[in-house]
């Protein structure tokens, strides 16, 4: 693979999964680690990413609430948030974590809705803030600035004391066999304990992230009761996860 070509399947990973780790895409490339750090370090300086400890992190997703043009694939997100948007009803309780699907959704929310939202995420709660009607619950603890939502013991243990009708993810892989994954591993239990505590779990996404995989298992597919995407629910890509009894919206 040509230097180019390496540096745009690392621009588009980055992208897509908001954050990469230098040890899998050196894998996945089959190329040295120092390869995979030089490109960083290339595509950092020229403002492509963000290059960090161990990896790099999209500026797409870190720069979006400042800049909505810089959001990946943000048409299709907003088809996504229209569908979502859909399924709040007037008196509910809603847990969500945070990212940029989160974000458009926010967005659509309509005026009149009258509802509350529990996030750890600042800016979706910021977002939130903008509607008259809607109360917000900031689960509060350490903040990972990866994923730009509160992580640790402390917010566990207040999401475990909440029984949300909506548990609603932006997520980073779903795969049919392999199930919802990700690659933080703070993340991954926060996210565990905001399905454990909501009567259902809604998983939003680009088409792209479906049948992809990241190191960390967050659940089965068959603990996934919404799966909302841009698609026509009766897209092929999407069968697999019909076939298993989740709904496709």
């Amino acid at each position: 693979m040509l230097k180019k070509e390496r540096q745009a399947f690392i621009v588009y990973n980055v992208n897509l999964h908001n954050r990469l780790l230098i040890s899998d895409i050196s894998d996945e490339m089959k190329v040295s680690e120092d390869t995979i750090r030089r490109d960083l370090q290339e595509l950092s300086d020229k403002g492509e990413l963000i290059k960090v400890h161990g990896g790099a992190l999209s500026t797409s997703f870190h720069n979006s609430f400042i800049n909505n043009s810089n959001v990946y694939k943000v048409d299709s997100k907003k088809i996504i948030a229209q569908k979502a948007v859909k399924l709040i009803k007037d008196g509910m309780f809603v847990l969500t974590s945070g990212g940029t699907t989160i974000i458009e959704m926010a967005k659509a929310l309509p005026e009149k809705l009258q509802a509350t939202f529990i996030t750890g995420s600042i800016p979706a709660a910021l977002e939130y803030m903008h509607h008259p009607n809607i109360d917000i619950i900031l689960i509060g603890d350490k903040l990972s600035k990866s994923s730009q939502i509160t992580v640790g013991g402390e917010a566990i243990s207040k999401i475990k004391q909440i029984h949300a009708d909506l548990c609603i993810l932006g997520i980073n892989a779903l795969h049919d066999s392999l199930g919802l994954t990700d690659n933080d591993w703070e993340v991954v239990q926060v996210k565990k304990t905001m399905m454990d505590s909501s009567s259902k779990t809604v998983l939003l996404t680009i088409s792209e992230k479906i049948n992809t995989a990241q190191r960390i298992r967050i659940c089965e597919t068959k603990d996934i009761d919404v799966l909302i995407t841009e698609l026509d629910p009766n897209s092929e890509l999407l069968l697999p996860f019909k076939q298993k009894g989740i709904e496709i919206i």
